[in-house]
């Protein structure tokens, strides 16, 4: 199996094709840090000239606006290209993503739950999501304001910028040990919430038991204590908030006061300190600028250790080792299948499988099926019929032997070449959002409207499919089915691309004699002219099989 690149490779090929709106971004991110340094620069100018008694000209007050305009539309700018460049970033690795799924092996979804597989595309996407846009590329930013900022103030005052850089790292470490206080209740907080989340339906799924043993009081007193917890996380997040903004503020205007008062003394602390009004005026906006960034940081450092884990198992998931490429491309850019023959038939030769560790499912495994024929595979459950079946189309990969299907390598065989060659029936039906006729079509452009009428007759759904609202476009949701014509509608879905092979796995085990009847006289019509493998004994008679294959006698652990 091959090995794919992880998430460091695919974040570079998703960046380097967003180039134009990448320079774009750091084009804004730039003129937002250098159009927010000189508003108050003119500001000071302005209030010098009126403390000296001089007028402020009109080109001067619209030269101060029109800067703060200016720093404006570039703030925003670059907080929409961020949030626009994180969602590129995010779409281009969901992408990556399912491109992904479609080359793993059947054996990671046996091995992986559904929702551990769709947390990848959820929860650990959005980490990434927010490690670009409330992480390492705004904290670029307010790291850049940061340095501008006291590089402007020890320009202006040399004592200003010395004790500013006394008092930062001391207001970043003070919001680092905040904000993780603030983490942690929150983490309390969600805990809580999902405890409470599924306290709820718990109890209605087992309302009849809880009435009957007289529980209603003990899961009353449940809910409310997790309840109570989280409105106690929430009070100490209330709380690290509540103290954190004023202890901000009042730094900030200590440091101002620190300021005046030294400028104010005589001696070596004026020439060290000393600023005119306009400076002083300057200065204070500065210093308050300085504090908003700050926050900032070290919750974009937060978000960063947040998606840490996020990461971790991302470029897991995009490392996971892939099936083999088959087929090859033509020159007309299809996929070539390689040279077929019928009259080889389906020939499984010498095959020894197992699941990971497990011991084999089967071991030396032969027998050929010829072009046209029918057969039944028998054996006791777990002895590894369905296996065959994966093995065939490819889903598995044997640990010895060779399977092939009409002179073909059954690895070797393209995807896009599949549903022509295999119609696959299985247990139940399985819908995907759509109308009736995507059922039968599964969204594949090249089975035509005439393909799934075609089908729908043959299964004899049509007039059951024409009595809907809407006929063939009613929804699935819409449309009323009872099981048996569900399994009807799976053998439209298999027969619709013509294939050559129908394998047909236990698809009357949960029927009822009447429609086992309408199913499998279905099957008869569906399975001729075509090589038939099914897994049932009850199928024999319909399917014309004409022989069985027993299949080994180890159990699948």
């Amino acid at each position: 199996m091959q090995n794919k690149y992880g998430l460091k490779t695919v974040l570079g090929k998703i960046i380097r094709g967003s180039g134009a709106m990448t320079f774009l971004m750091l084009v804004l991110i730039i003129g937002a840090v250098v159009s927010a340094l000189f508003p108050p620069l003119v500001l000071e100018k302005i209030v010098n000239c009126l403390t000296a008694g001089q007028g402020v000209s009109l080109l001067m007050a619209i030269e101060y606006f029109a800067l703060i305009a200016v720093s404006g539309v570039m703030e925003s700018g670059q907080n929409v290209m961020i949030t626009v460049f994180g969602q590129k970033v995010t779409h281009g690795l969901r992408s990556e993503m399912c491109d992904k799924l479609r080359r793993l092996p059947a054996a990671y979804y046996t091995a992986n739950e559904a929702g551990k597989i769709t947390s990848r595309f959820v929860n650990d996407v959005d980490t990434i999501d927010t490690l670009f846009t409330d992480g390492i590329i705004g904290m670029f930013a307010d790291a850049c304001k940061i340095v501008s900022i006291l590089a402007v103030i020890f320009w202006l005052s040399r004592g200003l910028g010395i004790l500013l850089l006394i008092v930062t790292p001391l207001l970043f470490l003070m919001t680092r040990a905040f904000q993780k206080k603030m983490l942690d209740a929150q983490m309390e907080n969600r805990v809580a919430v999902a405890k409470v989340n599924n306290h709820v339906p718990e109890t209605i799924q087992n309302i009849r038991m809880i009435h009957t043993l007289f529980r209603q009081k003990y899961m009353e007193r449940r809910y409310d204590e997790y309840i109570q917890e989280s409105y106690r996380a929430t009070d100490k997040t209330n709380l690290y908030d509540s103290v954190y903004s004023p202890i901000i503020i009042f730094t900030g205007s200590c440091v101002t006061a620190v300021m005046m008062i030294c400028a104010a003394m005589g001696g070596g602390m004026r020439e060290f300190f000393g600023v005119s009004v306009g400076t002083a005026v300057a200065m204070i906006s500065y210093v308050s600028r300085v504090f908003d960034p700050l926050e900032s940081i070290g919750m974009e450092i937060q978000s960063i250790q947040s998606a840490v884990a996020g990461v971790k198992r991302m470029n897991e998931f995009l490392r996971e080792e892939e099936r083999p490429e088959a087929g090859k491309k033509a020159e007309d850019g299809k996929e070539d299948a390689g040279g077929q023959n019928p009259e080889d038939g389906i020939r499984f030769s010498d095959v020894t499988f197992r699941y990971g560790t497990d011991q084999p499912v089967f071991e030396h495994l032969d027998f050929t099926v010829a072009k046209g024929e029918h057969v039944t595979f028998v054996g006791r459950t777990g002895a590894g019929k369905s296996t065959v079946f994966r093995l065939l189309l490819g889903l598995y990969v044997p640990e010895a032997g060779n399977i092939s299907v009409f002179g073909t390598k059954a690895l070797e065989i393209p995807d896009g070449s599949k549903r022509k060659l295999f119609g696959y029936v299985e247990q139940k039906f399985s819908p995907v959002n759509g109308s009736v006729a995507e059922q039968i079509s599964l969204y594949d452009p090249e089975i035509t409207g005439v393909q799934i009428q075609k089908a729908a007759e043959l299964t004899g759904l049509h007039e059951v499919i024409t009595a809907l609202p809407k006929g063939y476009d009613t929804q699935i949701a819409d449309a009323t089915f009872s099981q048996g014509q569900y399994q009807l509608l799976s053998i439209a879905r298999a027969v619709a691309a013509q294939p050559q092979i129908l394998l047909l796995d236990e698809i009357t085990a949960d029927l009822d004699s009447d429609t086992e009847k309408r199913v499998l006289e279905a099957l008869e019509r569906a399975g001729a002219g075509r090589t038939v493998l099914s897994i049932s004994h009850r199928l024999q008679e319909y399917t014309g099989n004409q022989r069985l294959i027993t299949i080994g006698q180890q159990v699948v652990q």
